[in-house]
């Protein structure tokens, strides 16, 4: 009897171990079935250009060619670089976002920190003032800041001394103005990142710091900010990459200053112009305009973009281990 007891309960475990392993499986096939195609909606496009970047105008128009090139050519690169002059485009962009960024984050770090630890009048209200710059889009307000800048004043000090305000349009000094005062691209949220992170943290170590002697800024800078390098290293890293990408204001403050940016948004009409100067046709050529084949103006454009990313891929790449870790640890502490 109880040897068949035994057996009984051995074909269950047996059942109820196969049954396991089989949902197991399932799981792990219907996984990586389900990440295999998000990765290929998020990877197909930038393969595709990355193709039609290397394929010369014979390879463009055979409808054999699907995805890898006949005719190998880097032409279309040398073509971009020379259209929006992609080295010195690259240094002045390099230059201003880092710059930018670095301001950004340090205004954004000393908010966050306010709004985390001390208290003073007025506190919801102004963090309620930066959730409304996370909610509402800076396109909506472009208006009140062209006029904002266009007429610069501080309370009118500057009016009263030099007889008219100042025009901080076109001005790489405007675009840091903004990063430097906490209301750059995305700063609400860097903010509200960092003010969650600080909150997070045990008030016993600045206490600690206070009986030792520390100050308020000392412990700030001693204390805080080396415990806070992994959502610094995060916020650090979006404002960059943002920053790199924003046409917004670039727009509104960088039109003097060639940029990677605004040297793709003007690409295709540079290599428009750049084709039909190439390709007058006539005896005399005056006044013989051209078009520029919208196959090959969109190849264009897709190498430009590639070459606006390299330099973020390769940021990624260098700081990846200190992207993923400063996320986990984001997630814990938050």
């Amino acid at each position: 009897m109880n040897d068949k007891k035994t057996k009984e309960w051995g074909n269950i475990q047996s059942n109820y171990f196969v049954k396991k392993k089989a949902w197991d499986l399932s799981y792990k096939i219907c996984r990586t079935v389900l990440l295999f195609g998000l990765c290929f909606l998020i990877l197909q496009p930038l393969l595709d250009k990355l193709s039609v970047s290397f394929m010369s105008s014979e390879d463009l128009y055979d409808g054999t060619v699907i995805s890898v090139p006949r005719n190998f050519t880097l032409e279309n690169y040398a073509r971009v670089n020379l259209l929006i002059g992609y080295w010195s485009s690259l240094f002045q962009t390099i230059l201003i976002v880092l710059s930018s960024s670095i301001l950004q984050i340090s205004a954004c770090t000393l908010a966050g920190y306010g709004f985390a630890r001390f208290k003073f009048p007025f506190k919801n209200f102004l963090f309620f003032c930066v959730m409304l710059i996370i909610i509402v889009p800076p396109h909506t307000i472009m208006s009140s800041l062209y006029l904002n800048f266009r007429f610069f004043d501080v309370f009118g000090i500057i009016r009263l001394t030099t007889g008219q305000p100042v025009n901080l349009l076109n001005s790489v000094v405007g675009f840091l103005l903004l990063s430097a005062t906490g209301m750059g691209l995305k700063s609400g949220l860097y903010i509200f990142m960092l003010r969650q992170y600080f909150r997070g943290m045990p008030k016993e170590l600045e206490e600690a710091a206070w009986v030792d002697g520390c100050g308020k800024f000392k412990t700030f800078i001693r204390i805080m900010l080396p415990d806070a390098m992994p959502i610094l290293t995060s916020c650090f890293l979006f404002s960059f990459v943002w920053q790199w990408t924003d046409s917004f204001f670039t727009t509104l403050f960088l039109t003097n200053y060639r940029v990677l940016s605004r040297g793709l948004s003007g690409l295709a009409e540079r290599y428009s112009v750049w084709y039909a100067q190439t390709n007058i046709a006539g005896a005399s050529g005056a006044g013989v305009s051209a078009f520029a084949p919208v196959a090959q103006t969109q190849m264009m454009l897709a190498t430009g973009m590639l070459m606006c990313l390299a330099p973020l891929i390769l940021l990624y790449l260098v700081a990846q281990k200190a992207f993923v870790e400063s996320l986990s640890q984001t997630g814990i502490k938050m």
